[in-house]
């Protein structure tokens, strides 16, 4: 494998949508609200476990407040990773918010009070949001994802949620695991975003992964490897990778050196393992 669009697995959730997002068919109205789009290699091709996940999330209600592990606390737990992730937001309903972080610093007991009691939804700093923003959460960033929304996802790619409160639904909490891995604090950006070459921006670069935005015209070769793949998530216009060619509603896993011609009107979202930003990917 060098390039290979990844298929789509869509996840019904109650907190979805029926009206998607172009390029992904709508849910039947007389059927359950899809939340979630996962983008996965085909089975028996590339990595049997990729450290990334890519997903679409849609919303129509709050998402459960919830946080994730990281790496060491995870394997403590018997997972192979952790879980920080990043969130690029492309519609955003008037008045859409996310939480992130709470309020003022909370020791564990008073979040564990706060999430029994239903106060922790006022002690989180909820923030409006607009279509452009990129959030980056890491491992145990307490947080939760508002209604009116459509959100590409990168994670680490585990299934690993803790959930703290969900609103007085039936689903499972896991507040013994939520709060032992929690950081309760206001959130800081860890990372702040900075222009690599002129329409290539760094939009983050921690431990777990790097994000990149590229907005001009580029070709080259995407120097890409087995231990280092990259994802591409196009958002706007259309360009070539390899004999692909990528537009909106897809994404493309590429694991070794490949061309590419990206032309005028190419927005293009990329990630990859690791907290060095990779200067040879070109553009």
């Amino acid at each position: 494998m060098s390039v290979i669009r990844l298929e789509t697995k869509r996840v019904e959730k109650p907190w979805g949508r029926h009206d998607l997002w172009p390029g992904f068919a709508d849910a039947p109205a007389d059927g359950p609200p899809i939340g979630e789009v996962w983008f996965q290699a085909p089975k028996g091709v590339g990595e049997d476990d990729p450290e990334l996940l890519i997903k679409y999330l849609f919303t129509s209600e709050r998402l459960s407040v919830q946080v994730h592990p990281n790496d060491v606390d995870a394997r403590a737990r018997g997972h192979e990773r952790g879980k920080s992730e990043a969130w690029q937001i492309l519609r955003a309903d008037p008045h859409a918010t996310i939480a992130i972080g709470t309020l003022k610093p909370m020791t564990k007991d008073e979040l564990r009070a706060s999430a029994e009691d239903g106060s922790i939804v006022q002690d989180l700093d909820w923030k409006a949001v607009q279509a452009g923003q990129f959030w980056y959460s890491p491992a145990g960033t307490v947080h939760a994802i508002g209604p009116g929304l459509v959100v590409i996802e990168v994670q680490q790619n585990v299934d690993l949620t803790y959930r703290l409160y969900d609103y007085g639904s039936d689903r499972e909490l896991h507040l013994d695991d939520g709060i032992a891995v929690a950081d309760p604090v206001p959130y800081v950006a860890p990372f702040q975003p900075y222009d690599l070459s002129p329409g290539r921006r760094i939009l983050s670069a921690e431990g777990a992964f790097v994000t990149e935005r590229w907005t001009q015209p580029v070709s080259g070769t995407l120097a890409a490897t087995h231990d280092r793949p990259v994802w591409l998530v196009p958002l706007g216009g259309e360009g070539k990778i390899g004999d692909e060619t990528v537009a909106p509603g897809g994404v493309w896993l590429v694991d070794g050196e490949t061309s590419f011609d990206l032309p005028a009107g190419i927005d293009l979202l990329l990630a990859y393992p690791g907290g060095a930003v990779d200067a040879a990917l070109p553009g």
